[in-house]
């Protein structure tokens, strides 16, 4: 197993990680219902399963 032979140095390890960031999923908005959701996922919105502006399942409820 490969290891180093010198320790990285911490500017070493900083300089390779700058191009590594945390970006803000995008948020789309419900044409039907106007809820915010991501994009390609389905959400729930008042006991309704909703995908592209359409239903698709319902919430049953607990007798």
């Amino acid at each position: 197993m490969a290891h180093p032979k010198r320790r990285t140095s911490t500017t070493r390890r900083d300089k390779r990680r700058t191009h590594k960031k945390a970006v803000a999923a995008n948020v789309a908005t419900c044409p039907t219902t106007g809820q915010p959701h991501l994009y390609h996922r389905a959400h729930w919105h008042e006991g309704k399963l909703y995908y592209k502006g359409q239903v698709i399942a319902e919430k049953e409820v607990a007798v």
